[in-house]
């Protein structure tokens, strides 16, 4: 096959990683460029492409009854549109002067070189697996792509007893304690924080922990795991802390993730202070301009602190997607950086943030006030209304938000979107007062909760200068 360079031959775009960032940029490509003029090689070296690694919790716990239901686009479907997929397939090294991948067939071990004119690096996150004896015993699970949630709930099917710990209280952590309590688990979260949620503030992370607790699940705080116990079979039988044991048939870990950039650091490209890579506005790997990365593999510009973070949420990873392959395939796309807005649940309790964190204001060097409210989700006199708070931060002097929290009840959630929008425009608390949003009574209260936040924190803009 030509390779770019032969007068009149095809570019070929390779693509590292076969879901949500990946898979876009691969498409997008291909609408701007047909396979005349581009060809277009993928590898993955899971089972699937394109899927909802957030709706594996919903899968496991039985709201989602099929696997399938996940999956946005098959490999069929992609390569119905002359994209080149291969599936077990793992890329094992970058040679960037050569401009190739050496990938490895992860069935028979064969391996090959694939030249490249364009790549795009979408290489995902990684469960973090902390070093510790048991941690890879039978029974120990990590819940990041379709192929773990299977070997997670085949564990459940054939589990002998019914008690499950979950290590870590973030998102994943939360929300397969949720999972596990629908199958009709004893569960035990162990976290090494002071609160559930350390995307939250403490004290709103404590009314995550009473709703937890409410739905009977044991919340044990401030704890580090020490090792996994296993039985005389080998698999898992208990956590151990420095204070106790916590019996279990099971173990998920919801401890978070790290950028998967071993490729990226041992090809030479640039890490940022999280280990994610580092792009330019095009999601061009810096110094390198026929590279690109995208998804939970790369550090983003949050706008509000105005440094790098690493985030790994399908939103980003998808917009991604599509700036790249915009880019990629000859066209021009920017993706500018995000404000941090992350929703979930856990029962019925909805729990959303956006913006900074005290801590996080704090690190950055931005003088703030603080305000909590409690408000509720609709008219108080119309059926339904549910209590909600509101925490919202605002920098000193010049009241511009910085952050908001919020922890309810139905239609708590989304509200946080009226924060991000504000946040994105650099709106300051004053100005957040006078948006006109909608108002009807089963909707929300005449002044939105909100809105009841930014009037508090405005006066306290007010009082403080």
């Amino acid at each position: 096959m030509s390779m770019s360079g032969v007068s009149g031959a095809r570019e070929r775009l390779v693509v590292i990683g076969g879901d949500a960032a990946g898979m876009s940029a691969a498409s997008q490509a291909r609408r701007l460029k047909g396979p005349d003029d581009l060809e277009i090689v993928a590898f993955e070296r899971g089972h699937f492409t394109s899927y909802s690694a957030c709706g594996i919790p919903y899968w496991v716990g039985g709201q989602v009854s099929e696997r399938d239901e996940l999956i946005a686009r098959t490999p069929e479907e992609h390569r119905s549109r002359d994209i080149d997929l291969r599936l077990r397939t793992e890329v094992v090294e970058i040679d960037v002067r050569g401009a190739r991948v050496r990938a490895r067939d992860v069935d028979s071990g064969t391996e090959s070189w694939t030249p490249y004119d364009k790549l795009v690096i979408a290489t995902g996150a990684r469960p973090i697996r902390p070093d510790m004896p048991g941690v890879d015993a039978p029974g120990v699970h990590g819940v990041q792509t379709l192929d773990d949630g299977q070997e997670l709930l085949e564990t459940l099917t054939h589990a002998r007893g019914r008690r499950a710990v979950v290590v870590g209280a973030g998102y994943i952590g939360v929300e397969m304690a949720e999972a596990l309590i629908n199958r009709g688990y004893e569960v035990t979260v162990v976290n090494r924080g002071a609160a559930p949620m350390s995307t939250l503030d403490p004290d709103m992370g404590r009314l995550v922990r009473e709703a937890m607790e409410g739905m009977g699940i044991t919340m044990v705080d401030d704890t580090e795991v020490t090792k996994i116990l296993t039985g005389d079979d080998g698999r898992v039988r208990a956590v151990a802390t420095e204070e106790a044991e916590h019996p279990a048939d099971v173990v998920v870990l919801g401890i978070g993730v790290r950028p998967e950039t071993t490729l990226a650091k041992a090809a030479g490209l640039p890490l940022g202070e999280h280990g994610g890579l580092l792009t330019d506005l095009a999601m061009r790997v810096r110094g390198h301009e026929n590279i690109w990365a995208g998804g939970d593999c790369v550090e983003v510009l949050d706008l509000v602190a105005g440094r790098e973070r690493h985030i790994a949420l399908g939103t980003h990873a998808n917009k991604h997607g599509q700036v790249i392959g915009m880019n990629a395939g000859g066209g021009y796309a920017t993706f500018p950086g995000v404000v941090g807005t992350a929703v979930s649940k856990v029962c019925d309790l909805e729990i959303a943030r956006t913006g900074l964190r005290e801590k996080d204001a704090l690190r950055v060097g931005l003088r703030f006030e603080a305000v909590t409210i409690e408000s509720s989700s609709r008219a108080g006199y119309y059926p339904g209304a549910s209590p909600m708070t509101v925490k919202m931060l605002a920098e000193r002097r010049t009241g511009r938000l910085l952050g908001v929290q919020i922890v309810g009840r139905e239609g708590a959630g989304k509200r946080v979107d009226i924060a991000a929008v504000a946040l994105t425009a650099g709106m300051t608390v004053e100005q957040m007062t006078a948006l006109d949003l909608g108002y009807a009574p089963p909707f929300s209260p005449v002044w939105d909760p909100v809105l009841v936040a930014a009037r508090k924190a405005a006066g306290k803009i007010r009082g403080a200068s």
